[in-house]
């Protein structure tokens, strides 16, 4: 199973030997911002312009909560990419597939169809949590998955729920773990075209750049500029990652925050706020 990406990964491998430069005078500014929130905390940012990297505690682990919807679909396009699934195929579902909820999918009739692709855009757009499950387990399941973020070199990340021998971490993260270092990296593998083909990729981008759930992070960056972007939250636990390219700015961000004595869903969580915070520090930063 290490061998699932590994040609791709030598054929970029000259991006990936450049020595990172660290940004202290960024790195200052995200600590001092991050002063006084109630819960633990990493950031890692990463300018792809002039390969300057920050990082807050970026190798600490969080749940993932929705972010994981990013390693399944980087197993779904594998399987595309292998020809074992098409990405316009027909699927059938069923009702035993259902995850509770307010889902879209999940008020299908059992064996109405769907097309392979209107299952992703959910997943990605709306963060369907019965269509992300369903496609856990088209992409091969937790193992495979987990395998395959094995074999680009992810020891981090990893799936946690429906997955043998995880029932540990599951107690602890959830769904899935990662860190803001590693799950920054995966945006970037992405945004480099460094999983699976160059045609693949840009549509994963284009999945990415179509979230709904865009009140945190996202609110701050100018209407005009392109984001790709996934979040996730439960109680205690609000996370985000993004690539943000447009005016002059080309960059990668990702805050993780967890066991938050906040757990409020309204507009005023504390750590909405930090997260609206920080990218806008950031945004602002790359801009003078």
């Amino acid at each position: 199973m290490r061998k699932l990406l590994l040609p791709l990964l030598l054929a970029a491998g000259c991006q990936v030997a450049i020595a990172q430069k660290t940004d202290k005078k960024l790195e200052k500014l995200l600590g001092e911002a991050l002063q006084g929130f109630n819960g633990e905390s990493g950031i890692y940012v990463h300018d792809l312009n002039h390969n300057r990297v920050a990082a807050i505690r970026a190798d600490s682990l969080s749940p993932t909560a929705s972010m994981v919807k990013m390693t399944i679909l980087t197993g779904i396009m594998d399987k595309i990419h292998r020809g074992e699934l098409d990405y316009h195929q027909q699927l059938v579902y069923k009702d035993s597939l259902l995850y509770a909820g307010s889902d879209i999918l999940g008020s299908f009739k059992s064996d109405e169809k769907i097309e392979l692709s209107k299952v992703i855009m959910l997943m990605l757009t709306t963060s369907d949590n019965t269509a992300s499950l369903w496609l856990q387990s088209l992409a091969g399941g937790g193992t495979r998955i987990n395998a395959i973020l094995d074999s680009i070199g992810f020891t981090a990340t990893r799936v946690n729920s429906r997955t043998p021998g995880r029932e540990a971490n599951r107690q602890q993260y959830g769904w899935a773990q990662t860190s803001p270092r590693e799950m920054a990296g995966l945006m970037e593998k992405i945004v480099q075209h460094q999983l699976v083909s160059d045609s693949l990729s840009e549509r994963m981008l284009r999945l990415l750049g179509r979230n709904y759930w865009d009140e945190e992070a996202i609110s701050v960056i100018p209407s005009d500029v392109f984001v790709a972007s996934k979040n996730g939250a439960v109680d205690a636990s609000r996370s985000e990652v993004l690539f943000v390219n447009g005016r002059g700015r080309r960059y990668i961000f990702c805050i993780c925050t967890h066991n938050n004595k906040d757990t409020s869903w309204v507009p005023g969580n504390e750590a909405w706020v930090l997260t609206r915070k920080i990218s806008k520090l950031v945004w602002d930063y790359y801009g003078k």
